[in-house]
């Protein structure tokens, strides 16, 4: 089916339709405003779409709020809310996987980002054969020292480690091909380093970056600062060894171990010729001792790759692990909010009733943890 007959097709195969995710955590000031601003934005969105609103464990009244907007809006705004705060990493990808759309949009809570732009980045996406379009703030609303500065630098690194060059790497505002989404898992913090994983996945010709309109936040507390520059550091290594070795990881381990096993067989050879070739004594030598280490961590290298090679399949067996735990989901049962003048439901028939789900959900009962 081709685009413009998806736009004017109700959701069925081959049809688009869009998945709208928020995390929140702590911001019931913006929950409100936001779906406001939200729904005024996607009024002449010619897909249907949902909204998928996810409480990341907030401490104040965030989830009564989007209770509450649910309750005005409809039923195809969803909320999901995680039972403690996992951070922003888990909460996003806990709403990619209640998402439904073929398309799914994520941005911020804090109302930063302008749900005005969502329809443009998805317009291109699907203009241009897309994966991934990446909002570009380049007219950042922000503090310099904080947040623009580290920022700055955080992209420049990531851009050179990863070979994926974009100027924004923390703008939340994304737009996705949820077929290509479903390939990627997120934890720790990596949430900003989505466009380099999905560059494992597809051509990097298929990922691009449109400049979007940043907002100075008006309410609430923001959550970041310096501290988050060394998490990112940390993540950004973990990110280059698994862009390399994903799927082998005995390679790297391998390699240092022959490396060292080398030097050190070299070493140790050395010293043998110095001992039955001269005739001279090598008891007390350091080089010995160094050789001797080389050798005993070039084993400890190889056969750790061995065990990493065996986790690794485990890992890749193991799709039903998620990164985070649920208290209670209302409203996942693709409820779709129709574009103006289309007839309700599905091919004019009565629209599925939602689904409520409480308990956990990934990571089984605590008697089982």
């Amino acid at each position: 089916m081709t685009h413009a007959s998806a736009q004017d097709d109700g959701p069925g195969e081959g049809a688009t339709t869009l998945s709208v995710v928020v995390p929140f955590y702590n911001e019931e000031a913006n929950v409100g405003p936001l779906l406001e601003e939200l729904h005024h934005a996607l009024a002449s969105c010619p897909w249907p779409w949902e909204a998928v609103l996810v409480d990341d464990g907030s401490t104040d009244g965030t989830l009564r709020e989007m209770e509450a907007a649910r309750g005005r809006h409809g039923e195809h705004v969803s909320v999901v809310a995680l039972r403690r705060n996992f951070g922003q990493t888990a909460a996003t990808q806990a709403g990619m996987d209640a998402a439904s759309g073929t398309l799914v949009a994520t941005l911020d809570g804090d109302r930063q980002n302008d749900p005005a732009d969502i329809v443009h980045l998805a317009r291109r996406l699907l203009a241009e054969d897309l994966d991934l379009v990446v909002g570009w703030r380049k007219s950042r609303r922000d503090g310099f020292i904080l947040r623009r500065f580290p920022s700055f630098l955080a992209n420049r690194l990531i851009g050179h480690v990863t070979g994926v060059r974009i100027h924004d790497y923390g703008c939340s505002l994304k737009v996705y091909r949820s077929a290509v989404l479903e390939a990627v898992k997120l934890y720790g913090e990596m949430h900003r380093f989505i466009p380099a994983w999905l560059a494992a996945h597809t051509a990097p010709g298929r990922i691009a970056e449109e400049v979007v309109n940043h907002r100075p936040r008006v309410a609430g507390r923001s959550k970041y600062g310096l501290g988050r520059t060394f998490r990112v550091l940390l993540d950004l290594l973990s990110v280059h060894f698994f862009m390399r070795y994903w799927t082998r990881p005995g390679h790297f381990f391998g390699s240092l171990g022959l490396a060292m096993g080398g030097v050190g067989g070299v070493i140790l050879a050395y010293l043998a010729w110095v001992k039955f070739g001269l005739g001279e004594d090598i008891g007390t030598r350091p080089l010995l001792l160094v050789g001797v280490v080389l050798v005993i961590a070039s084993l400890q290298f190889i056969t750790t790759g061995v065990v990493a090679e065996l986790l690794t399949r485990t890992y890749f067996e193991s799709p039903r692990v998620k990164p985070y735990v649920i208290r209670h989901q209302r409203g996942h049962g693709e409820v779709w909010k129709e574009p103006q003048g289309a007839g309700q439901g599905r091919g004019g028939g009565p629209e599925k009733q939602p689904a409520e789900v409480e308990g956990d959900h990934g990571q089984g009962s605590e008697e089982e943890r």
